[in-house]
Formats: structure tokens, sequence, C-alpha cells
């Protein structure tokens, strides 16, 4: 597509490829009574992540994969849409759908061009979607958009401490030592794949949102219980449990 950006079309290459690995976690997360959110499965109840009036609400799920978010949205009585720029992951969330009988949009675009109307949701979330694979400077402005006033947007992601601290090699371990400069930090690329990644320094993001008329109103930092597990290989528990290696970030449409 013409005016497409490059990164758009390579995090679309690499998730059609990655996406038949996600097929049985998502069935998974589409059956699990609750939600967990994260790497490691944090419940819900332990998170707080969801707002509990979120029943007649319109939702929007930016880089919404395979639907789990939104249906459980759906069943908690909002009126979501999913959003992504694979159609190998839609192809998985309609398959879903309808094994579970629960309908909802799904749209096939990229969350830093989104084809709705302004103000035209309550609630814009992600989960490891367009939160790392949209340039934030790109996707929040779109968020902010399409959000009506008093509207929240509600993202999760990898935090500041853990790029810093992680290595090239994916299947080696973040680190106690810092490995990248903190200050410029926004694209980053990796030698394995051609995806390409963003995150921002909190003060970064801090004057981003409030750039696009959002205030903030949390940031989570997440940490798992003592139990807990995880199937990515780039973070130990014993340093997710010492340190943060995920963030919820929460801001509300003035």
């Amino acid at each position: 597509m013409t005016g497409t950006a490059d990164h758009v079309l390579r995090n679309r290459a690499a998730w059609d490829r990655w996406a038949a690995d996600y097929a049985g976690p998502g069935l998974r997360r589409w059956a699990a009574a609750e939600p967990s959110w994260g790497l490691w499965s944090i419940p819900e109840a332990q998170v707080g992540l969801l707002s509990a009036d979120v029943a007649g609400r319109d939702s929007i799920e930016l880089g919404c994969g395979t639907g789990y978010i939104s249906a459980w949205l759906a069943r908690r009585g909002a009126r979501p849409a999913g959003l992504d720029n694979s159609a190998a992951q839609l192809a998985t969330a309609r398959q879903l759908q309808d094994r579970f009988g629960l309908r909802f949009p799904l749209v096939h675009a990229s969350a830093e061009r989104v084809p709705f109307a302004d103000a035209s949701f309550d609630l814009a979330i992600s989960e490891y979607g367009a939160s790392i694979w949209c340039d934030p400077y790109r996707w929040i402005p779109e968020a902010a958009r399409l959000l009506r006033p008093g509207g929240e947007l509600i993202f999760l992601l990898n935090s500041v401490l853990l790029m810093l601290t992680v290595p090239d090699a994916e299947d080696q371990p973040a680190t106690d030592r810092l490995l990248r400069p903190f200050f410029g930090m926004h694209r980053f690329e990796w030698p394995d794949d051609e995806s390409v990644e963003f995150h921002l320094g909190h003060g970064d993001m801090i004057r981003l949102l409030r750039g696009c008329d959002l205030e903030v109103e949390d940031l989570l930092e997440l940490r798992p219980g003592p139990g807990a597990t995880t199937t990515y290989p780039f973070v130990t528990l014993d340093w997710a449990r010492r340190w943060p290696c995920e963030e919820v970030w929460k801001a509300r449409k003035r």
C-alpha cells in the first residue's frame, strides 16, 4: 500500500508468519474464565487493569491478535471491535469467534491509520499490540482521536528497564546491567528477525500522552507471583520478581 511505513509492512509479514504459533495460546485465553495479563499471565484480580464499568461501552483493541481481550470485554457487556495489522492473526480470531459463538467486528489495518471516525469509542486498549509494534508518535494520537471525552486508553508493554537490560539475542534473558542507552530510545530492531518494536522512556511517554490531550491516571508496574511461569526466554522469574519487566499505562481523554 502506497505510503505505508516500512515497519508496518515488516511487522505485518512477521506476524503473518508467527500467527500459527499463537493460535494455541489464543484458544486458551479465549476459554479462560477470567482475564490474565502479560508475559506471566497475572490475574486481573491482582493487576486491576480493567475498569469495573465496561458494560455498555464501545471499545477498540489496537493490535488485537487472536482477539481474546475483546472477547473478555464482550462477556463483560462491552461492544468491542478488534483491529490488527496481520490478516493471519485475524483469521485465527475469526475461527475462535466461530468456536465460542461470540461475534464482534474485526478489521485488518494498522493502528497508526484506523478506519473509524473521531470519538467512536469509550475505551482503547492494547496488550503487546499497537503498544510495541506501532510507532507511539503515530498510534497514540490515533487512539486519542478515536476516544470520546472521558474515554480511557489502557496499554501494556515491556518496561523501560527491561528494554535497557535485555540482550539482542532473543534466547538470552535480561541482565542486571544496562546494555543500551536510555536517552533517544524509540525504535528497536533485532538481529534475528525483521520485526520492529517501539519503546519510549517515561518522560517522553508522559509528554506524548499529554500532547494528545490524554491525562495520565496510573502507571502499573507488574510483578508476577512467586510461582508464576512464562514461555518467553528473555526474562527470568527471579529478574521479574526484583524489577518490573512489564508496565501498564492508563490515561483518560480530557
